[in-house]
């Protein structure tokens, strides 16, 4: 019998990757969306957040859930209501989720739940451990009661995993097809200063950690999910032009220009973040992915 994976949010670049990579490797998906087809390529139960609801036989269904709801971070303009939906999607669906687990008779050995590197805030050149300080930004607040949330799960004694992520590398969506477009213009450029630094992950190996989580049973807490050897914003730029085959012409993108146009989403792009994969190397995981310049060849083949 292979065990049952539960995913909330499956339907965004990282779940349709993560459905993928679990199918392959022997387990049964299923997914958690506003409107369940049966015609889908995966089972879907129904859940609806804002009426505060969820079919039960999807918690019974479950073996494993793997949390990956809240709108996107980037996109549109961070205005009051759209930071209050980037907040709220997160922690309702979590909080949703739980009242579930507490309140329906399950079999769930674990519980898998993102948050982001963003809990940092701008950290400058110093390497972040899942131990150190917090930043105070809009993102930083989001993360830390996002957290905050999906550690309500472990408090009724399932294993709870949450994964601090970094830049997800993909080239169907998140941050890199935007980075490239430029490029492929003739148009790349650092942004800011270009020296601030980016923790990343190739999507695979994010997957692959998932799978980890699931199948290593000493894995509990909060972990670091990037890449051993951050780089800066500079050198994702020269290098991914590089294994595009265009050359950077441009000078850099002034800070206060960005600012301009994204507002305080700028910060995305202009928060330094320098974070450690140690824990997680510890726990035996091996990255397919070391290296930025690996991770970009295998997004963009040569030819491209």
């Amino acid at each position: 019998m292979s065990d049952k994976i539960l995913i909330a949010g499956g339907t965004g670049l990282l779940g349709t990757r993560l459905s993928e990579m679990l199918i392959d490797s022997g387990y049964e998906v299923a997914l958690l969306s506003r409107t369940p087809d049966k015609y889908a390529r995966y089972k879907t139960f129904k859940w609806d957040i804002a009426a505060g609801h969820i079919d039960e036989n999807a918690i019974r269904y479950a073996d494993y859930i793997i949390n990956l709801a809240g709108s996107s971070v980037s996109g549109d303009k961070w205005t009051v209501s759209r930071k209050r939906d980037i907040l709220n999607s997160r922690i309702q669906s979590t909080n949703l989720l739980c009242k579930y687990l507490e309140n329906t008779p399950h079999h769930v050995k674990g519980y898998l739940a993102s948050s982001a590197v963003g809990i940092y805030g701008n950290s400058g050149d110093r390497l972040m451990m899942e131990e150190s300080s917090y930043g105070s930004d809009f993102l930083a607040e989001v993360c830390k009661q996002w957290e905050s949330a999906s550690w309500q799960v472990h408090n009724q004694n399932i294993r709870t995993v949450i994964f601090r992520i970094g830049v997800v590398l993909s080239n169907k969506g998140g941050a890199l097809p935007q980075i490239a477009k430029p490029i492929k213009m003739l148009a790349g450029s650092p942004l800011g200063s270009g020296k601030q630094f980016m923790s990343w992950i190739h999507i695979d190996d994010m997957c692959r950690l998932f799978i980890k989580a699931i199948e290593d049973r000493q894995m509990t807490g909060v972990y670091n999910a990037v890449a051993p050897n951050p780089v800066t914003n500079e050198e994702l730029t020269r290098t991914l032009a590089k294994v595009m085959h265009k050359p950077m012409v441009m000078p850099n993108v002034p800070t206060f220009g960005l600012k301009l146009m994204l507002g305080e989403m700028s910060s995305i792009v202009l928060n330094s973040s320098r974070v450690s994969a140690t824990k997680i190397l510890q726990t035996g995981f091996t990255f397919e992915y070391n290296y930025i310049q690996e991770a970009l060849e295998s997004l963009y083949n040569k030819d491209s």
